[in-house]
């Protein structure tokens, strides 16, 4: 391994600065669509998309992104983490051009993957350059700084894309990318060495086709039961069968690598395995209640695109605020008494929606996003901070791409399970008022409630709109309460997988000086960096190996 000396503070901080832009861009993006579904469900203005096109408009992407992350990782290690992460902004910028054109649901599906891919590649180099530039304290730092661009992110892109689709049409909201990926390859090209890993990995083909395969499987099995309305098909349980039998051969496969891309061992300790697991149970839980609240606010309450995006702030601002307050209780109580009560919490305020109606006063919606938002950031922060630094920095790339896969996993299948939840919910509670109602309008009408809402405007029944907005209520309230149950069992998971025990259950300092590093105790959530703990540059100023 060939050592290179630090580089200049005003470099690290340039390439901080870059990265966030990278991390930024990944998070507009999550937060633009969520805003942008109504209108792509809209037969006029949008693609006339239906629930399940939607689920897999936003479950592709996830998809994609879950399952190339740790090949991702091993490219980066492999052939340097600069030309991983260009590379995929390219991608992604690409991509995007293609979505923002797409001329029906299926081909913006297909587009949405893509960027996956691109995403994919951004996310495990854009942190592993981050640990590679920074090394001791300043690392711990420069990880809680770039967290931050998650709360921007979430905090622009409602808005941004409520701005757009007030004055553009919706493809706009995909077009903003290609600025900011031209923005960042500049800053990449001109500050960022090509850092790769000594460690040559096997880029493990096998396992990506057995993840993907196994993820689209369950997730596909899961969309149709919402289709049909019925477990019992087929159709059904059969891809959720096959997607649980690829998913267990994945895992399998993986233990029988001797250098594997994606660790399962990792997940055997457990605190890193039980902390990856209740973030996946509250990714779950966030992306199933967020499909929601874009529905409830567009859809049944009637805002405009830039409303909706505004009554999404206090959600955004409050994620911001619990990092970094969740950081700083952590510094002074330990992770374990400030994570799981604010996991508690976020369950409870997800539980909450179940009280929300047609009539409820706004700023009780901006108060339950706000304290829902927080407590989010008071777990999100700081356990991924912890289980970051953790990481073994020689695996940076691939072993943060366990609890990114853990995390985008999991928000694929909130998305599957939360939609399918509201489809079935909603085509039983619709049904009595479908009575009155012609043949082929009734079978669009069952769809979803904006289908509803068009028949209705379309035969001039003002009745069945209303019916359309209570039966959507009451899916809502009905999801609600299970997501609340999934968010629960995450905050077990946390409190157990926190436990304190005798010895550290995560990397002990002894044995990460033996790796160059510093020790990192994921229950506590500190971190004891060295500062001998130099990085190798592949193709920049230092010859790599």
């Amino acid at each position: 391994m060939t050592t290179s000396p630090m580089l200049p503070k005003f470099r690290q901080q340039l390439i901080l600065a870059v990265l966030m832009l990278c991390s930024l861009l990944i998070w507009l993006d999550n937060t633009v669509l969520s805003t942008t579904l109504e209108t792509l469900a809209d037969p006029v203005r949008g693609l006339d998309a239906g629930p399940a096109e939607l689920q897999w408009a936003t479950g592709s992407y996830t998809l994609a992104f879950a399952t190339l992350m740790f090949t991702a990782g091993a490219l980066g290690d492999r052939l340097g983490h600069r030309t991983v992460l260009a590379t995929g902004l390219v991608v992604f910028a690409g991509s995007s051009v293609w979505a923002a054109y797409a001329g029906d649901a299926g081909q913006l599906i297909a587009a949405r993957a893509a960027m996956g891919v691109g995403s994919a590649l951004i996310m495990p180099a854009n942190l592993a350059i981050l640990m590679w530039t920074f090394t001791g304290p300043a690392r711990a730092t420069a990880i809680a700084i770039s967290s931050t661009s998650a709360g921007v992110g979430m905090a622009a892109g409602p808005v941004l894309a409520g701005l757009l689709l007030d004055h553009f049409w919706w493809g706009s909201v995909f077009l903003v990318n290609v600025p900011v990926v031209a923005l960042a390859l500049v800053g990449i090209a001109v500050l960022v060495p090509n850092f790769r890993s000594p460690v040559r990995r096997p880029l493990d083909p096998a396992g990506m086709l057995l993840s993907t395969s196994g993820l689209a499987a369950l997730a596909y099995g899961l969309i149709r039961a919402g289709q049909v309305a019925a477990w019992s098909r087929t159709d059904v349980w059969a891809p959720i069968a096959v997607g649980l039998v690829l998913l267990a051969a994945f895992v399998l496969a993986e233990l029988r690598i001797k250098v594997p891309s994606f660790d399962p061992r990792l997940l055997a300790q457990r605190a890193f395995g039980g902390g990856n697991a209740a973030l996946g149970l509250l990714l779950f839980a966030i992306a199933a209640v967020t499909f929601y609240n874009a529905f409830y606010l567009q859809g049944a309450r009637g805002f405009s695109p830039m409303e909706a995006g505004l009554a999404s702030l206090p959600t955004a601002l409050g994620a911001t605020l619990g990092a970094t307050l969740g950081a700083r209780l952590v510094r002074r109580w330990s992770l374990r008494p400030v994570a799981v009560p604010a996991l508690t919490v976020a369950a409870l305020t997800m539980g909450a929606y179940g009280f929300l109606g047609l009539q409820t006063p706004l700023v009780r919606i901006e108060l339950l996003l706000l304290v829902q938002g927080l407590s989010i950031g008071m777990v999100i922060g700081p356990v991924t901070a912890a289980l970051i630094s953790s990481l073994p920095l020689e695996r940076a790339g691939a072993g943060s791409a366990v609890t990114n896969t853990v995390r985008q996993a999991g928000s694929v299948i909130g998305i599957a399970v939360g939609g399918t939840i509201m489809s079935i919910v909603y085509r039983r509670a619709i049904e009595p008022s479908l009575g009155a109602v012609p043949g082929p309008e009734q079978d669009r009408a069952r769809v979803s409630a904006e289908q509803a809402r068009h028949v209705a405007t379309a035969s001039h029944r003002p009745a069945l709109a209303h019916a359309a907005d209570d039966a959507f209520v009451h899916a809502m309230h009905v999801g609600a309460a299970w997501i609340m149950l999934i968010a629960l069992v995450g905050a077990v998971v946390l409190l157990i997988a926190l436990r304190p025990v005798g010895k550290p259950t995560a990397l002990t300092p002894e044995a990460d000086h033996d790796r160059g590093g510093g020790g990192r105790s994921v229950t506590g959530a500190t971190v004891h960096s060295g500062a001998d703990d130099q990085p190798a540059y592949a193709g920049d100023d230092v010859g790599s190996h």
